[in-house]
């Protein structure tokens, strides 16, 4: 069922879900939300169960004219959401009708916002995952980016509208800015790095560079000393893997990274604040903090609290039945979600 037009792409914006599961040792990337965070917390608020997919919107956002009843949500970043001529916010639900226009008018907090639609969109499989890849054209819309005259039909035999809207308590909703802590665990190769190197690692303020994007966020500040040279026997890139290149600049491996790669990695962004750096702008400071691996699985655990309480407030708040249940279910399993990535899987 085709529920909206696009009247206008944006800057950057992709189908995505949570990406592809196995598919690294074919040299293909995982993809899938920069964000997992707003995306899980996108579909539970829209009633989805945490794998649909969703639109990844990137600092300029679409213009979508809706062309039958839907449900949509919508978390992240904050790009200036609006529905018709009314501001629509984020972190919250609506039932929209055909006619109706939702157009977002410029980024005020954070790099990425997720739209979920009930029943998430409808594009094909490829390799068990329907995320766009667009270096090598596959997933999503044709494997690119949205553009003026897609359809979006949505997937799933669900009700297309669930009566009640969903405002997620303020205190509860993120607010990005444009200073970032980000917690690392040394390694895998830290002893590549001078004792000198580590220590201005984890001592300077870098800047977010022009070409941060999907595939890794490249970062300019002081340089940081290698014991012998950057270059060491390619091995498989992790999900915020901190690579430093010749020149002695970080850079953070993210959805879209190469599988593997010839440059030392100094250290790894724990999960939660990977999806975190995700919605920082260029020009944005960020500083790197060293933890432990039980710290790190900590702030994880506290992520899954925290999605439970977002859970909490969209199954409370839900008025009738049918809203009540697919919420409820939608919430269960974003938690279950988390639970599986603390149980490594």
């Amino acid at each position: 069922m085709i529920v909206a037009r696009v009247l206008d792409g944006g800057l950057f914006t992709t189908v995505q879900d949570l990406g592809r599961v196995g598919c690294l040792r074919y040299g293909v990337p995982p993809s899938g939300a920069m964000d997992r965070a707003a995306c899980l917390a996108a579909n539970a608020l829209a009633g989805n169960l945490p794998g649909a997919a969703v639109l990844e919107l990137t600092l300029v956002g679409p213009r979508l004219e809706f062309t039958a009843p839907a449900s949509i949500a919508l978390a992240g970043a904050n790009l200036g959401a609006h529905l018709d001529g009314e501001p629509f916010g984020c972190w919250r639900s609506a039932s929209v009708l055909p006619g109706q226009t939702l157009w977002f008018a410029g980024p005020e907090d954070g790099a990425r916002a997720y739209l979920a639609f009930l029943g998430g969109i409808d594009v094909p499989l490829v390799l068990g995952s329907r995320s766009t890849y667009t270096r090598a054209g596959l997933g999503g819309l044709d494997g690119r980016p949205l553009a003026a005259g897609d359809r979006l039909e949505i997937a799933g035999d669900v009700p297309r509208v669930l009566a009640h809207a969903i405002r997620i308590d303020p205190a509860e909703c993120p607010l990005y800015g444009h200073e970032h802590d980000i917690r690392v665990i040394l390694g895998p190769q830290e002893d590549r790095f001078t004792p000198a190197g580590i220590a201005t690692f984890l001592s300077s303020t870098y800047k977010v560079g022009a070409g941060a994007d999907r595939m890794g966020y490249r970062l300019a500040g002081p340089r940081i000393e290698l014991a012998n040279g950057a270059d060491i026997v390619s091995d498989g890139s992790p999900a915020g893997g901190v690579q430093v290149t010749g020149d002695g600049q970080p850079i953070v491996l993210m959805a879209d990274r190469g599988t593997a790669g010839g440059y030392a990695k100094i250290a790894t962004v724990v999960t939660v604040d990977t999806w975190r750096l995700s919605q920082a702008v260029p020009g944005d400071a960020v500083r790197f903090r060293e933890v432990t691996i039980a710290e790190a699985r900590t702030a994880l655990y506290e992520h899954a609290a925290w999605l439970e309480r977002i859970g909490s407030a969209v199954t409370d708040t839900a008025s009738d039945a049918t809203a009540a249940a697919h919420r409820r279910r939608a919430a269960a399993a974003a938690a279950a979600a988390v639970a599986r990535i603390l149980a490594g899987r």
